[in-house]
């Protein structure tokens, strides 16, 4: 079972940077631009293939099989999805929801809360 990670939050609330600290913790070393124009990346790492998502262009939850979704399912795979809401019907019942906001009348803090969902697997320790 892959670890699916939905990040949720409002227009520039940080899922990106978010996404881009995840990734290199995970092993990417490459540049990771924002996927809003090509919608995805792939990145193969020693520790798993990091599968980042940005789903904000779509106009209907269909779209997301174009993007290769039904190979979704390696357990080594670590997958960032942003604008899960795009695809909410799809997304597996196992998964970590990542809630990004702004703190209140601190522009450059924000409140991250993890819920996971279903059966999740347990999110990795730092090295």
């Amino acid at each position: 079972m892959p670890l699916l990670l939905a990040l949720r939050g409002e227009l520039g609330a940080g899922k990106s940077v978010l996404a881009r600290a995840i990734a290199r913790a995970a092993g990417v070393q490459t540049p990771l631009p924002s996927p809003t124009f090509n919608l995805l990346f792939r990145y193969e790492t020693p520790r798993a293939a990091v599968l980042h998502f940005d789903l904000f262009r779509l106009e209907s939850p269909a779209e997301v099989w174009e993007l290769g979704w039904s190979e979704l399912g390696d357990a080594d795979q670590l997958v960032l999805i942003e604008w899960p809401e795009q695809a909410e019907s799809l997304l597996p019942v196992d998964r970590w929801d990542i809630t990004i906001s702004p703190v209140d009348q601190r522009p450059d803090l924000r409140s991250v809360r993890a819920e996971r969902i279903g059966s999740a697997p347990d999110l990795p320790e730092p090295e």
